[in-house]
């Protein structure tokens, strides 16, 4: 595959094929309840425990709505800059599966709760408007375990009746890399607005993968495949790849593209056949009759309008025009909830330019060495601007800061009391630096003569001497200046 602006080409003999790429993505609404009743909807749970009645189909238990799980769709809907549906109808989505209890899992079809809108995506290119088809409400379906029996499968009905998100995307997706950076920003603006953790380990946001390959330059799509349940980025853009070699494999031969359903093996790196792609009417989708359509009035929108954080394409645009960010370095900051707020702790008292170097640089690698979160950061925000603030006074030197930086990531201590215990503050005494740099003027005459002679390259080599006499104490601003002067 080769990358031509933001599209992968695949080439084949003489031709070029260019991949079009949809998602679903199922996102699990941050709620305490699930979607029907009332039973908890927390992580990790002994298997079914957190089941009710109404979630394992007891005869004649019925469905009762859960308000916050709306309002948590509606405000999704908002972030998506999309179309909020004052009338929207559940339905009954007929299909069996042992983890299935009704027989039918409760949906939206024509109806749904949110309409079409769109997510700005950042490329190397410029920026790229994915279109949202819609975003509608269903319940999960529990979970098949079929490794801790030879013989049998078990059921766990815990996720049974969680409350999910559907988002589907239009058909505007060209590469693997746009969906890594797509998935990303959805999980973001969803983190802004507290509607879904975005958390992919736990399931709580998983995508169909729909692709279709055809000639570049053509303005048909062709055939698609839909690859289910994928549960990570990684995987996405892996099925993505080999799904769009296999299908271009079979034009370049003169087989046709089947319309299925596929899953991706991640042990093989390849997807495989599950079942034919069924259409809506395989389904018998009819409105359930337990619940009445759902109305929304204009105030119950507007009160959810007004509790919209600041999201962050807004919060992009403010980094860079009252902080004088650059676009890459306010990307950087506003992708993620956690880090934002850091980086706004941070330059309450500090400089700004300093703060963005140190996050994005020292505080960046050691998340990423020891695998955490910036929530979970060894080094909170508060010391962290401590320490940015002792280098721009001057008390200790970029160089001695990293030094304190590490002893921090253990203990997390004022940086300040770290420099006193170890005797780590700068030297910025004039008098006491024209002794050392005096000596080392003394000690190197040949030296001298070479710098006086034209070689100014020497500087590096005097200011070296008076770092390792000083044991790296010494303000090298301060002794660049008296050098220069001193060496005249």
């Amino acid at each position: 595959m080769t990358k031509h602006q933001s599209q992968y080409l695949i080439k084949k003999n003489n031709n070029e094929y260019e991949v079009v790429i949809g998602l679903e993505v199922h996102a699990q609404v941050l709620s305490n309840s699930k979607l029907f009743s009332s039973s908890p909807t927390k992580f990790g749970a002994e298997p079914n425990t957190q089941v009710s009645l109404v979630d394992a189909a007891f005869p004649g238990m019925l469905p009762v709505i859960n308000e916050f799980c709306i309002k948590q769709a509606v405000k999704t809907g908002i972030g998506l800059n999309a179309k909020i549906n004052k009338r929207s109808i559940f339905d009954r989505k007929n299909y069996f599966y042992p983890d299935l209890p009704q027989g039918y899992q409760i949906s939206q079809y024509k109806n749904p709760i949110v309409g079409e809108g769109s997510v700005t995506l950042d490329l190397p290119s410029g920026e790229k408007k994915i279109g949202i088809e819609r975003l509608h409400l269903e319940q999960d379906a529990g979970k098949s375990i079929h490794d801790l029996d030879p013989e049998n499968t078990f059921v766990d009905l815990n996720r049974s009746g969680v409350a999910l998100m559907e988002i589907v995307s239009k058909p505007d997706l060209r590469s693997p890399d746009e969906v890594n950076i797509y998935i990303k920003k959805l999980r973001s603006i969803m983190r802004y607005l507290g509607t879904c953790d975005g958390n992919m380990q736990e399931g709580s946001l998983r995508a169909d993968v729909n692709v279709s390959v055809r000639k570049k330059g053509d303005k048909k799509f062709g055939t698609r495949c839909e690859i289910k349940n994928v549960n990570s980025i990684k995987f996405m853009q892996m099925a993505i790849e080999y799904e769009a070699n296999r299908q271009s494999n079979l034009i370049e031969n003169g087989e046709t593209i089947d319309q299925e359903t596929r899953l991706f093996d991640t042990k093989k790196n390849e997807t495989r056949s599950m079942r034919s792609k069924e259409d809506a009417h395989d389904y018998r989708y009819f409105p359930d009759p337990d619940l009445l359509p759902l109305e929304l009035g204009d105030e119950f929108i507007e009160n959810l309008k007004k509790e919209i954080p600041e999201l962050p394409d807004q919060k992009k645009k403010r980094f860079i025009e009252k902080f004088k960010l650059t676009p890459y370095e306010a990307n950087i900051l506003v992708s993620d909830i956690e880090t934002s707020r850091y980086f706004e702790e941070v330059i309450k008292n500090s400089d700004v330019k300093l703060s963005v170097n140190w996050i994005t640089g020292e505080l960046f690698a050691l998340l990423n060495e020891k695998n955490l979160e910036i929530s979970h950061s060894p080094i909170s925000a508060k010391n962290l601007s401590k320490l940015i603030n002792l280098i721009k006074d001057g008390t200790i030197s970029g160089k001695i800061a990293k030094t304190v930086f590490e002893l921090m990531i253990e203990t997390d201590k004022n940086p300040l009391k770290i420099i006193e215990e170890k005797s780590l503050k700068q030297q910025s005494d004039p008098k006491e630096l024209e002794k050392i740099i005096t000596k080392v003027i003394t000690d190197n005459a040949d030296k001298v003569k070479e710098y006086k002679s034209g070689k100014d390259k020497l500087l590096g080599f005097f200011v070296g001497q008076v770092m390792k006499v000083s044991g790296g104490k010494a303000n090298p601003q301060l002794v660049n200046e008296i050098l220069k002067k001193k060496l005249k």
